[in-house]
């Protein structure tokens, strides 16, 4: 007997019309794009973590104190050098606002430190061509554009001084230090020169150091641009502003005073402070912010490793 199939849905072209797709064949929703972490998150610190950095800067200065000792005596070197400059130019005047200035830099300087001090801390074997490489590298990442940074703060805090000379004690020559000293402390127009110059000092020192604090070892350890290396440093000050600027003061202290016996105490603060520096960022940055870029190079180390390993 023949089948009627007439009741059968067909479709245009004459064959079956599919059948109605039932609710529970409806396909499921795609799962929401993962939220990429913020690059420029960070921890809020006290006083306490300010203490174990310290004591971790010690301690990594004992560990690896030649290569401590190498740092911290080019950058005492470079400050002699800076001052007999000065002197040989007939500018001995500016000798007080060419060492201010000159501390400016300590950052950059200290990118080896923060090196053997991520080395130490992961482990990795330390030797002289593996921490100069990695310094070599930085010419061609954005560690290179913070130090153009440092570099254009250095350059405004230079014409700084020489307006205010201009302003307060006119285009006179000294003929040493010892005589611009006299006339600054002993006469009006010199103690204001001083107060300004100190205070407007002190604002581009802040300025610089919220800048630089946790975005050259962040440079150094993560691929992110500088820009938002930057951004996370000025979050750090803003999110922890007491301690932060603590660390400010005993920094700026301690290379005030290792800058008085000819830069000679620069030797072993520096590399103290350096090595300091970089735990402080380990424990300002988390270590899963690194998810937000690719890791190559130095960068790809041990950001899997929680941010207070050491």
């Amino acid at each position: 007997m023949a089948v009627n199939d007439s009741n059968t849905p067909r479709d245009p072209g004459g064959g079956p019309a599919p059948a109605a797709s039932s609710p529970s064949q409806s396909p499921s929703p795609s799962p929401a794009p993962s939220r990429r972490p913020d690059p420029t998150r960070v921890n809020r610190i006290t006083f306490n973590e300010i203490v174990d950095a310290l004591g971790l800067g010690m301690r990594d200065f004992r560990r690896a104190p030649v290569y401590g000792l190498f740092f911290g005596g080019v950058y005492a070197l470079g400050g002699i050098l800076v001052l007999l400059s000065a002197s040989a130019l007939n500018m001995s005047y500016l000798s007080y606002p060419l060492a201010v200035g000159f501390g400016l830099i300590g950052p950059f300087i200290a990118v080896g430190l923060y090196e053997v001090s991520r080395r130490l801390e992961t482990g990795q074997r330390l030797d002289w061509p593996g921490v100069l490489g990695v310094i070599w590298e930085q010419r061609r990442r954005e560690l290179a554009w913070m130090a153009f940074v440092v570099l254009f703060v250095q350059i405004m805090w230079m014409y700084q001084v020489r307006l205010l000379l201009a302003l307060f004690l006119g285009f006179q020559s000294f003929a040493s230090f010892t005589a611009f000293l006299e006339v600054v402390v002993t006469t009006p127009e010199g103690l204001m020169f001083l107060l300004i110059g100190n205070v407007i000092g002190a604002a581009l020192s802040v300025v610089l150091f919220s800048l630089t604090v946790v975005s050259f070892p962040m440079l150094l350890d993560r691929e992110v641009d500088f820009i938002t290396a930057m951004i996370t440093s000025v979050r750090s000050v803003v999110t922890s502003p007491v301690p932060m600027i603590g660390w400010a003061l005993i920094v700026t202290v301690t290379l005030l005073i290792s800058m008085l016996p000819f830069f000679v105490g620069l030797v072993v603060t520096l590399p103290i402070l350096g090595h300091a520096t970089w735990h402080l960022y380990r424990r300002l940055v988390p270590a899963e912010t690194a998810e937000a870029g690719p890791q190559s190079g130095p960068a790809a180390h041990s950001d899997a490793a929680p941010s207070g390993a050491d």
